[in-house]
């Protein structure tokens, strides 16, 4: 039941980190509009102004993913101990059921 409960957890994980790139693709919000300003100082400090705004949001965008993929890493890593787990568990469970299983006597001619 954890098995599938981590399953299901990376799974929502996986769809919400595609449901948010795909909602970035309208405006930005925080970004000025530039063709407005008529005095080439005005529009350059603007212009500026947003390209260090866009570089911070890369930044944190960039850093809220590393966060995603190393925890997704971690489920990862947690689910495949748990597999290794069960299947020794179903190897140790299918030798005790053939020690068990009774010995056909040899037929009789």
């Amino acid at each position: 039941m954890q098995l599938i409960t981590r399953y299901a957890g990376v799974l929502a994980l996986l769809l919400l980190m595609a449901s948010a790139a795909s909602a970035q693709a309208q405006d930005i919000k925080g970004l000025e509009v530039c063709t407005a300003e008529k005095q080439i100082e005005r529009r350059t400090a603007c212009l500026q102004s947003n390209v260090e705004f866009l570089q911070q949001a890369l930044s944190r965008e960039t850093r809220r993913s590393q966060e995603a993929l190393a925890a997704a890493g971690r489920a990862i890593a947690a689910l495949q101990a748990d597999m290794a787990a069960l299947k020794s568990a179903l190897a140790r469970t299918q030798a005790e059921l053939a020690a068990l299983k009774p010995v056909k006597p040899a037929e009789k001619k």
